[in-house]
């Protein structure tokens, strides 16, 4: 598949980010990646992708957060966001379908599971 569409993973933990990246990037997706949550609404901000791959758990500001500052702003509410969790809990997945979370991909990542989700929402 080749494409252009743009992809922002944001993840504290580099080999996480490492991973998600070698996988897009092999399937022809523009990926760039940030350590935090204030650098995802940074990176938003200067070049709004087509697609977030967003971790939950980060120290600072969660994932939580940085999906109810996007969906609040009409100029990013537009963009699908995967949340990338070890949470697997009902209340956990409630609460992220609430906040306007487009899907949920468990850790440890599936490549095939990540591949899917992508090609679903980016079509």
């Amino acid at each position: 598949m080749t494409t252009e569409k743009k992809i922002l993973i944001t993840d504290d933990d580099p080999r996480n980010r490492k991973l998600e990246e070698a996988l897009l990037q092999a399937s022809g997706y523009k990926v760039h990646s940030v350590g935090s949550g204030q650098a995802a609404l940074e990176a938003v901000a200067a070049d709004p992708p087509d697609l977030i791959l967003l971790d939950l758990m980060m120290p600072g500001m969660d994932g939580f957060e940085v999906v109810r500052r996007l969906k609040a702003d009409p100029a990013t509410s537009y963009i699908p966001i995967v949340m990338v969790t070890a949470l697997d809990d009902d209340g956990s997945r409630t609460r992220l379908a609430a906040v306007g979370v487009s899907e949920v991909i468990n850790k440890p990542l599936d490549r095939w599971a990540l591949q899917a989700c992508v090609d679903r929402l980016l079509g």
